[in-house]
């Protein structure tokens, strides 16, 4: 009998492709041997549940933890606040930005995007929306939970279900590898080789992306109906969540959620709007939302800010695409990658003078970008592996020649620029420098991510 071990090739949702060479190889050896066997090992995706029950008790305000894994960033003065994908929120005192100091851990299961304003924290937790005061850090606790509201929010697909009468989340895949050894005949053999079991079948788990990706509102002083002043926090370009106003705006892959934040403590659901497919981003201008998808930007006019209205878009090739403007200009990136399908890696600059009808002024070539941020004729661009880059953008026709910095040897994923202090968070860590001279960034301080 002969033996025969290999390892599946590449399966892609339970479908396969085998090389040619492979099945030649097999029919030669039916023609010296009358049995085979062979050893198939295949990896795969195994759904993990936790019950609403339990996800809505796993709440809890922690001791401060090492920055093992960054997500979004979101700034409201004095804090800065770090997302750990999927866990939760880490909560840093920024007012020394050169001495950071890590305050808590603010555990959320299910947690992707944050946006806060006043006292209250804004959160999700899988398909729930949380209101976190944050008044007495010592002391933070959920004042409010709007459930079910988001079903498609936490990672990639069906998010909740039943199981024996009892509601679940689905709260991750796990991969998982299993060995079988088939014998027999070529004939017997063969067919076999296509069974794959259940669930999701692949050889790179890295092709799901299960966490999200975050741009928050510009920071400003809004007047509640109390005649109290509440600061709105701001957040990085690849936000999901963003402040308005007195509106709270999600994104998920479709639509667009509308939540009333009036009452800062209570906020109520509204209106849910559909934009599109792979909606990705939001960013707030004035009485504009500028919405990022995988095929372009999409302008909505919020005048009305229980509903907003679609004004224009802009496509683009597909391709990851943050996105963030002025009056008259708006800048995205667009960037390959696994969850994208794109192979652009570019920054678009697109005039918006005439809101109804954005056209395209330039495209730039990039590296790997991912957020951006615009701060008066100063941009900047995360590069992702290839670091952090700033441009004098006061003449959009030229944007790529006007480099006045490059930080390399850091990863970059978002910024946020404030008050000469920028922030920069990314896979190995927060960054924060003194861009009062952007050709000239000073480093004031950073948090390096330790492995767990």
């Amino acid at each position: 009998m002969k033996h025969l071990s290999f390892i599946r090739p590449k399966v892609w949702f339970g479908y396969a492709t085998f090389h040619v060479a492979a099945i030649a190889y097999l029919l030669m050896l039916t023609q010296c041997s009358d049995k085979l066997e062979v050893t198939r090992t295949y990896r795969y995706l195994e759904p993990v549940y936790m019950t609403t029950d339990e996800v809505r008790n796993s709440f809890a305000v922690d001791p401060p933890e090492t920055l093992s894994s960054t997500g979004k960033i979101y700034y409201l003065a004095p804090y800065l606040f770090i997302n750990k994908p999927g866990e939760g929120i880490h909560v840093i005192d920024n007012s020394d930005p050169a001495n950071p100091v890590n305050l808590n851990f603010i555990n959320i299961p299910g947690n992707y995007d944050m946006a806060a304003k006043g006292s209250m924290l804004y959160a999700d937790s899988f398909i729930d929306l949380l209101a976190i005061d944050i008044s007495n850090l010592n002391d933070v606790k959920i004042v409010s939970r709007v459930e079910d509201v988001f079903p498609r929010f936490a990672s990639w697909n069906n998010w909740t279900t039943s199981i024996n009468g009892e509601d679940m989340v689905l709260t991750e895949w796990v991969q998982r590898e299993e060995v079988d050894v088939l014998k027999g005949h070529l004939d017997e053999v063969a067919p076999n080789l296509y069974r794959y079991g259940n669930g999701f079948v692949t050889d790179n788990f890295n092709t799901f992306d299960l966490a999200f990706t975050n741009r928050a509102a510009s920071s400003e002083v809004m007047s509640q109906g109390s005649g109290q002043q509440s600061q709105t926090g701001i957040g990085g370009s690849m936000a999901r969540f963003a402040i308005s106003g007195e509106r709270l705006y999600a994104v998920d892959d479709n639509n667009l959620q509308v939540f009333d934040i009036s009452q800062l403590d209570d906020p109520t659901e509204g209106s849910e709007i559909e934009i599109g497919f792979g909606i990705e981003t939001i960013f707030p201008y004035k009485d504009k939302l500028f919405i990022g998808s995988q095929e372009g930007m999409f302008i909505y006019n919020n005048t009305d800010p229980d509903n907003p209205e679609y004004e224009s878009e802009f496509i683009h090739a597909r391709a990851c695409d943050p996105v963030v403007a002025n009056d008259t200009v708006a800048y995205v990136t667009l960037r390959d990658g696994n969850t994208c399908w794109g192979a652009q890696n570019q920054l678009d600059v697109i005039d918006i003078s005439d809101v109804a009808n954005p056209r395209l002024i330039e495209s730039y070539s990039m590296d790997h970008p991912h957020g951006l941020a615009i701060d008066g004729t100063t941009l900047f661009v995360c590069e992702g592996e290839f670091g952090l880059k700033v441009f004098d953008a006061s003449n959009s026709r030229e944007v790529s020649e006007s480099l006045l910095a490059h930080i390399q040897n850091i990863h970059a994923f978002d910024v946020i620029p404030l008050d000469g202090v920028l922030m920069v968070i990314g896979d190995d860590g927060l960054y924060q420098y003194d861009y009062s001279n952007p050709a000239d960034l000073k480093l004031l301080s950073t948090m390096t991510l330790v492995a767990l």
